[in-house]
């Protein structure tokens, strides 16, 4: 099965790491970003990937290659200029020819994709767009206010969210409805709501995140050290 993997972003709230290097190629324990990407998209059965890339492009074309050392096949689209995540596939229309998955080079998850793509075609729908809950609390009391008057008050009251983790799966009619340098959430998915075109929500419970501050990066870097010492440290008890 098919699937995009978007690389082409600068990075640039995860500076100073990314001024040498992708944002995807930012390693976590022993393996960049992307390496996670790719061998979840493998695990699920989608082994035909295409990563489309831009900024400091060579080092992830040196480091993966055509994919064979991961078990997969990668060809490249090269952004000369920043395309966002829509217009960075357009040039595949007509080349695609059944369902597939656009999925971030910079995102962490074990999210069952072979599942998603089984809702997302059961479901008729020419996107399929992946969610997770979150709660959020607010740090104050609100009001319900009915004219000038108050009419409720609630403390710091909780809200579940879906949020869209920039997973998708596609029908391949999904390229008659993006332009040049378009955004899916932002220009693709409102034109398809417009035209009442059916978007399917598939939402999960595994992990996920998106890799996209200094903090978050340090955070899980130093989570995975923890993590591996623990494990070194379980094995010489067991010797």
């Amino acid at each position: 099965m098919k699937a995009f993997v978007l690389c082409g972003g600068q990075g640039t709230r995860l500076r100073p790491y990314t001024y040498s290097i992708p944002k995807p190629m930012l390693k976590l324990g022993r393996k960049p970003i992307l390496q996670y990407v790719v061998e979840n998209l493998k695990l699920n059965g989608f082994d035909d990937l295409v990563l489309t890339v831009g900024y400091k492009k060579e080092k992830i074309m040196e480091y993966f290659g055509d994919g064979k050392k991961f078990g997969v096949k990668i060809e490249y689209a090269d952004e000369d200029e920043p395309k966002n995540t829509a217009g960075s596939i357009i040039g595949y229309k007509g080349k695609v020819r059944e369902s597939f998955l656009v999925v971030m080079g910079d995102h962490l998850t074990d999210i069952n994709l072979k599942k998603m793509m089984e809702a997302h075609r059961k479901s008729g729908a020419i996107a399929t767009v992946a969610l997770t809950k979150q709660e959020m609390q607010l740090e104050y009391g609100i009001v319900g206010l009915k004219g000038d008057d108050i009419a409720e008050f609630t403390e710091k009251p909780k809200y579940d969210l879906f949020i869209n983790t920039a997973i998708y799966a596609f029908e391949p009619a999904i390229f008659d409805y993006i332009k040049e340098k378009e955004d899916f959430a932002k220009h693709v998915f409102p034109r398809l709501i417009a035209a009442k075109k059916k978007i399917h929500s598939y939402t999960f419970e595994e992990y996920w995140i998106d890799v996209g501050r200094v903090s978050d990066y340090e955070r899980l870097n130093e989570f995975i050290k923890v993590m591996t010492l623990l494990k070194n440290l379980d094995m010489q008890d067991k010797e």
